[in-house]
């Protein structure tokens, strides 16, 4: 019986694998077709690092989706630096690692209390954006502020609560070995500070005086990471940076920044997506209420949010796009209400990336699309001077555009049932 069993998994899983288009020209060609907007980016495109992976969605007579992939330069090699996009993984293992440690009453939920026994680390009792939760940190909240407003301080919690060699190591087990982790965002921390993690406590009490209660229902100490994650090799971009006030002319050192391509980027995403097509051993060990939870909050507006709530455009704070750099990156204006964006994007150092499952639920379209742009002609780093508003976000929203243009054209024999991906918001 088991040996049937094993059997039936192989092929159930045969079903899921993904085409390998018959030319990787699709994309150039299809850019080709309106030179007023792709032009500049294919005579540029090494210079602009572009790298884009289109995966076109059929259906079977059972629902079940057939991948078919289309690559423009897509290189693992060439190095982007991945800046918010990691926040999608540290997500999924904070949730698995709830889910795995198999405690009673500890759920996404319960308040994380972060405490500092080591130089740099900060303390964080309280977060008054909770209120559904008296104002405290919960895995749950972190997990909503990444997916809606990128916010770095949750995904450096979850990267504490995780540690540094858990999230390369868990990774690395599920056959994702392109990954590396190797600090916090948007802190100016040591390599050695990253390498440690607060000590957290996940407790329904919080003492009074500022002190993490002993009533914890898990309490982890500090974690320390044995291994050195760095480049096998020597990573330089560009032809400066700037230090203080001096321009050091020389690359900007990226060997011990964090790593995330983009096939690798559009896997994890097909796992949370569509987790029946990859193997198990792929997987994150996730409910299928924190399945709903992950795809609900990827694809809200942070105007739709009530906890955290966010301000509109008119008070200098969130829109409805906002986060949404495919198809509507370079527009504030609202987004049709058929269509959806399940997706997690990246923007620093000049380089900007949307890693997107993009759904109209009126016409029936629904295809993955990652892609990312380097937006800094100078060359200099940390000088504030990027490219994102004349080349980076018109160029996101135009291949958006694009590809659904071409979805929008294209005959399916079946129309999906995408009833997995509506939400009430």
């Amino acid at each position: 019986m088991k040996n049937l069993f094993l059997i039936l998994s192989l092929f159930t899983t045969s079903v899921f694998v993904s085409a390998q288009s018959s030319s990787d020209t699709f994309l150039a060609d299809l850019m080709k077709q309106q030179p007023d907007k792709f032009a500049n980016i294919l005579a540029n495109a090494a210079d602009l690092r572009v790298q884009i992976l289109y995966t076109k969605i059929d259906r079977d007579k059972k629902n079940r989706p057939k991948f078919t992939s289309y690559r423009f330069r897509v290189n693992a090699d060439e190095y982007f630096y991945p800046a918010s996009t990691i926040k999608l993984p540290a997500s999924l293992l904070a949730l698995e690692k709830l889910n795995q440690l198999h405690i009673k009453g500890l759920t996404r939920t319960t308040p994380m209390l972060s405490d500092s026994v080591y130089e740099g680390q900060i303390k964080q009792f309280q977060d008054p954006t909770n209120l559904e939760n008296s104002g405290l940190p919960t895995v749950e909240h972190y997990i909503k502020k990444i997916l809606l407003v990128s916010d770095n301080d949750a995904h450096n919690r979850l990267y504490e609560f995780m540690g540094q060699e858990a999230f390369n190591e868990m990774l690395k087990a599920k056959g994702f070995k392109n990954i590396r982790v190797t600090h916090r965002l948007q802190t100016s921390m040591t390599r050695e500070q990253n390498k440690r993690s607060n000590p957290v406590c996940f407790s329904n009490n919080q003492s009074t005086e500022g002190k993490i209660s002993t009533n914890c229902l898990y309490t982890q100490p500090m974690l320390v990471s044995t291994k050195d994650y760095k480049s096998p090799k020597p990573i330089g971009v560009g032809k400066g940076f700037m230090r203080r006030d001096s321009l050091i002319n020389e690359p900007f050192d990226f060997t011990y920044r964090n790593n995330y391509p983009i096939e690798t980027q559009q896997q994890i995403l097909k796992t949370v997506l569509f987790p029946e097509t990859v193997p198990r051993t792929q997987r994150f060990d996730l409910t299928e209420d924190d399945y709903a939870f992950v795809r609900k909050y990827m694809s809200m507006s942070p105007l739709e949010s009530k906890s955290p709530k966010y301000p509109d455009a008119d008070s200098a704070g969130t829109y409805d796009s906002y986060c949404k750099f495919l198809m509507f990156g370079d527009d504030k204006k609202p987004m049709p209400k058929t269509i959806r964006i399940f997706n997690k994007v990246g923007d620093a150092y000049g380089f900007l990336i949307d890693n997107a499952y993009i759904v109209d639920f009126e016409k029936g379209i629904e295809f993955m699309l990652t892609v990312t742009i380097y937006c800094n002609a100078d060359g200099v780093f940390n000088d504030d001077k990027y490219d994102y508003d004349k080349v980076g976000y018109p160029f996101m929203a135009n291949i958006g555009k694009a590809i659904y243009n071409y979805e929008l054209g294209r005959k399916r024999k079946r129309k999906a049932d995408l009833g997995r991906f509506k939400f009430v918001y």
